[in-house]
């Protein structure tokens, strides 16, 4: 029988780990386990419609818990990650306030650790932003990474070509005179009741999952759900369309590309986001790691939250 707890030592849970690995399922039984709800930290599952392309869990697939910070925003509302950061810490503070925990799953390792990590958004300025983006539109992604390259080389190997985030560095760059990788979050939980837990899968594995995935994604209508985002407005969204895949598609249907060479950079930008991303969680030590296909995974998962907090339900 638990002992009682305070509200505040409920652990904050986050599952990480690239895409494909299994992440949506362990986090489904830790939720059950802890007596938990989901907060989504994928950045693009918060827009309404796009569903195959995120693999947002169906409704009828969530075992009845309740999911929070999906389909939130229409296909043309901008979302920051300071938006995301802002959203996600509220729904925490009221999970917690109700004694429920809250379990974190999403694509993103920068998403993930602003929520959790000691971090602080420098400000912003509308000129100098909209100035960048319209260099942006002019340009590309490319050249402007190359330009971030020689301002800050780490901030630019960690963004690569998201135009967005590039145009985010070089306008925290222009206004502080700093690199912007110095202002990425230190590893330091905002609270120490937080854990993170690890999907590890080996990378041929993880590649024929990803490319599966894509094939199923597809197959399932992708290229139909992405029709009728266009007509919504995806093309007009800054930060929708830019997501993997979506942009590729959007790509063949303006006819710069076949369908077949959409689905196959999709399999690839997906791969190599995921190995980014399995690069930015292994420098992290405070990540206890599982096995995708351990059949103690849930187990040892549970032990990990326990030695940083007490759980109802645990």
């Amino acid at each position: 029988m638990p002992q009682p707890f305070n509200t505040s030592e409920i652990p904050i849970v986050a599952l990480v780990g690239p895409t494909a690995s299994g992440k949506t399922a362990l986090s489904l039984d830790l939720a059950s386990a802890l007596h938990g709800e989901i907060v989504n930290t994928d950045a693009m599952q918060v827009y309404r419609g796009m569903d195959i392309g995120t693999a947002k869990l169906p409704l009828a697939d969530r075992r009845g818990i309740p999911h929070h910070l999906l389909d939130t925003l229409d296909i043309r509302d901008v979302a920051t990650v300071s938006d995301f950061q802002g959203w996600a810490r509220t729904a925490i503070a009221e999970l917690r306030a109700r004694a429920v925990t809250p379990v974190l799953v999403g694509g993103s390792g920068l998403y993930t650790r602003v929520i959790l990590d000691q971090f602080d958004f420098p400000g912003t300025d509308t000129a100098v932003r909209e100035r960048l983006e319209a260099e942006l539109e002019q340009v590309g992604a490319m050249a402007m990474n190359a330009r971030l390259r020689a301002l800050d080389p780490v901030a630019a190997e960690r963004i690569g070509e998201n135009g967005r985030r590039i145009v985010r560095a070089l306008e925290v760059i222009e206004l502080t005179g700093e690199p912007y990788s110095a202002r990425l979050p230190v590893q330091e939980y905002a609270d120490p009741h937080t854990v993170q837990i690890g999907v590890s899968i080996d990378p041929a594995i993880l590649e024929d999952r990803i490319r599966q995935r894509v094939q199923e994604m597809f197959d399932e209508g992708f290229v139909a759900e992405v029709e009728e985002l266009l007509a919504r407005g995806l093309a007009e969204g800054r930060t929708a369309r830019v997501a993997i895949g979506y942009r590729q598609v959007m790509a063949a249907l303006a006819g710069e590309m076949s369908l077949d060479e959409a689905q196959e950079r999709t399999f690839v930008a997906t791969r190599k986001f995921s190995r980014k991303q399995m690069a930015w969680w292994r420098a992290d030590p405070r990540i206890t790691w599982v096995e995708y296909d351990d059949p103690d995974r849930v187990a040892k998962a549970l032990a990990a939250v326990r030695k940083i907090g007490q759980a109802p339900g645990s």
